[in-house]
């Protein structure tokens, strides 16, 4: 099976950036898409941003099109979310996922790390 782990998280003012990293290990062979969910508090996880892995197709909320962007590097089985110009309301506990190339919805999730803006 794979294993996600996240990185990058941190404090940063409003306005700053952070570069998130998820690094996959396990059965990574048939991955069809890597993506970003974030959950703040109080709030329901939400879809940030999605990459697809065969045409290198990407995708992103309406929220942070323009600001965010995703990257993968399959050699070194690791997917990026740079995030600039963050705002308070984006605080929230940041996942990463995965598809298989089976499967209909991102069903391997990393534990998540710790986003925080501060105003």
């Amino acid at each position: 099976q794979v294993q996600l782990v996240e990185s990058g998280g941190g404090f940063v003012q409003a306005g700053g950036s952070l570069r998130l990293s998820c690094a996959a290990s396990g059965r990574t062979f048939n991955i069809y898409a890597s993506g970003w969910f974030r959950q703040a508090p109080g709030k329901e996880r939400e879809f940030v941003a999605g990459l697809f892995w065969g045409p290198a197709i990407t995708r992103y909320s309406d929220s942070v099109t323009g600001r965010f962007t995703i990257a993968g590097n399959n050699a070194k089985k690791t997917t990026y979310l740079q995030m600039n110009n963050l705002a308070p309301e984006e605080t929230a506990v940041y996942y990463c996922a995965e598809k298989a190339g089976t499967a209909t919805e991102f069903s391997k999730w990393g534990q998540g790390t710790q986003v925080t803006v501060s105003s």
